[in-house]
């Protein structure tokens, strides 16, 4: 049977490019795929069949998927996402954003995605080293601290590029996770979880906040540090957001050592008794947090709350294992700061609100749910 589908398959995608306005051999399409048909071929196999070819592909396999699903669900061979009027929803939900806020570039969504992926994955590595599901890389004084040290850069050294700015950012950043994990072994023994050590954490940032806000008041910088604060999307255009792949490539650096970091959230006994090298292991989590922190600030802002709510609103459906539930973080990051950006523009349109601050009403008020529930 699937000899069969897979032989279909191939006979109708051959078919997708031969056949069309202008009608080709199944010589001609090889060679125009292989670069050594016609120009003329070369540009309608290639630069027009092919994406459609493609696109047909992924549409209908998804298709298919959400009508076995659909079907599943509510027991009827009969059911199917067009009849049932979701794909008119899905519709409607897209015309009215794009008639209320405006069709967003393809820069803003690539920035706003990137970045809610990578302060997630950032969030649930600090979670998980440091054994409690309140804290995040803006209630530690991660992000306070690489804040602080884009400010020393661009005070220091006025001309530096924006890579030398995030370098200063992140070692400034990785100063501060040190000291707040530093301030914890300090501390009364604590339960996994306790409420005392994200206000510890707030209390740091709070402090670094502070010292930072009065150095750029003394300096008149206070609008270049609003805008590393504010967390915004409006000006992302190409060129001015291509720094964040680079926290890409250390989510997935993350979701390949996602073991090692589930060990390591074990403690350091346990840790070192299961053979793992326990101080490597938080070393390399506090570097990713700390350059993930630092990039974010540099191009996107500060983005409140959201490795700290996401993380834990995924933690519910797909368990503890980071190797599983990180994927899941990384799109739940990405969907919402896209959607307090498109809340951002709806509120007050035709005017913005940024999407920081939005996060911020909306990640503190999920935060407070969750530590009234942790002291019931």
């Amino acid at each position: 049977m699937f000899g069969i589908c897979a032989l279909v398959l191939f006979l109708a995608m051959a078919a997708s490019l031969a056949i069309g306005s202008r009608v080709l051999s199944p010589a001609q399409v090889w060679q125009a795929v292989t670069g050594t048909g016609t120009p003329i071929d070369t540009e309608v196999v290639v630069r027009m069949r092919v994406p459609r070819t493609i696109a047909g592909l992924v549409v209908g396999c998804a298709l298919g998927l959400a009508g076995a699903v659909m079907q599943a669900l509510t027991r009827n061979p009969l059911a199917d996402p067009g009849i049932l009027g979701v794909n008119a929803g899905a519709a409607l939900g897209v015309v009215s954003a794009c008639a209320a806020t405006g069709v967003s570039t393809q820069a803003r969504n690539a920035t706003a995605a990137l970045a809610g992926a990578a302060m997630a994955t950032a969030g649930a590595l600090m979670q998980l080293l440091v054994r409690n599901r309140f804290v995040a890389p803006s209630t530690t004084g991660t992000v306070q601290f690489a804040t602080a040290g884009i400010l020393a850069a661009t005070v220091l050294a006025p001309s530096a590029s924006m890579t030398a700015k995030m370098g200063a950012g992140a070692a400034s950043a990785a100063v501060g996770s040190a000291l707040f994990l530093w301030l914890l072994r300090r501390l009364p023994v604590h339960r996994p979880n306790d409420v005392l050590v994200p206000l510890v954490g707030i209390m740091l940032a709070g402090v670094v906040e502070a010292a930072t806000t009065f150095v750029a008041w003394r300096l008149d910088l206070m609008q270049t540090l609003g805008a590393w604060t504010s967390g915004d999307l409006s000006g992302k255009v190409a060129g001015r957001y291509e720094l964040l792949w680079g926290v890409g490539v250390m989510t997935l650096v993350a979701w390949f050592a996602a073991d090692r970091f589930t060990v390591a959230g074990l403690g350091r006994d346990r840790a070192v008794g299961l053979g793992l090298a326990y101080d490597r292991t938080m070393a390399l989590g506090m570097v990713i947090v700390s350059l993930t922190s630092a990039v974010t600030v540099v191009v996107v802002g500060s983005l409140p709350f959201l490795g700290l709510v996401v993380p834990n609103m995924v933690s519910l459906v797909a368990g503890d294992s980071l190797r599983r539930s990180l994927p899941w973080m990384a799109v739940g990051g990405a969907v919402m700061v896209l959607a307090c950006d498109v809340l951002g523009r709806l509120v007050n349109h035709p005017y913005e609100i940024s999407v920081g601050l939005v996060m911020g009403v909306v990640g503190s008020l999920l935060f407070l749910i969750m530590l009234l529930r942790s002291t019931r």
